[in-house]
């Protein structure tokens, strides 16, 4: 168990608070993907971190918030991580194939997998969470689809909708990454997951480029 350590008065520091609330969050996240989004409990999350439940309620008044906040930060690190492959290139078709190939990065991590799989099952019973990850979807994509229009303004991609495009190409990245969370981890190394990953960004690179 893990004592919070307070000012007098019992108010943790802001550094302090701010430690308890990713501790929360990561410990939050955990709990999701172990045992589901509907089988997950504001207490049992308390009970696993060793944190009061009134610590844990006075910040998230219920399962839905908590939920929000752990995707939330999880969408920030997303997104910056792919502006930052996109930064790093100044060649638009290179800066598509930057960001594609840290989309497919973050997809294989077994902790990344393990809690969308989780929020993934439970869309599909639940209305209110497939609205909810329709939305987080379309926000993660955005700095994906930036780049596919980024690459249509400099003639290195044909014309089109960039979000039909940005579904085509993450369709290839989504069915490797399942090629790679469906094995052993030990059956795959970094070389063959790369492999992986060329393969279908070739196909996609035929499938946009103009037809002779």
């Amino acid at each position: 168990m893990t004592t919070n350590h307070a000012r007098p008065g019992g108010r943790p520091r802001k550094d302090e608070a701010a430690a308890i609330g990713e501790r929360l969050l990561d410990g939050a996240r955990d709990v999701f993907a172990r045992r589901g989004i509907g089988s997950a409990s504001l207490d049992e999350i308390a009970a696993d971190l060793g944190m009061s439940k009134h610590t844990l309620y006075r910040r998230y008044p219920n399962k839905g918030a908590l939920l929000e906040a752990v995707v939330a930060r999880d969408l920030g690190r997303f997104r910056e991580a792919l502006a930052q492959a996109a930064a790093a290139r100044s060649e638009p078709l290179e800066a598509l194939h930057a960001v594609a190939l840290r989309y497919f990065t973050f997809g294989i991590s077994r902790d990344y997998a393990a809690f969308y799989l989780a929020v993934m099952a439970e869309a599909a019973i639940s209305p209110s969470i497939r609205e909810k990850l329709a939305a987080w979807s379309a926000t993660a994509l955005e700095p994906l689809e930036a780049v596919i229009v980024a690459a249509q303004a400099a003639n290195v991609m044909p014309a089109g909708d960039p979000i039909a495009i940005c579904a085509i190409l993450v369709d290839l990245l989504e069915g490797a990454s399942n090629r790679v969370r469906l094995v052993p981890a030990d059956t795959l190394d970094e070389a063959a997951c790369r492999r992986l990953f060329d393969e279908r960004w070739d196909i996609f690179v035929a499938a946009i480029s103009p037809r002779q």
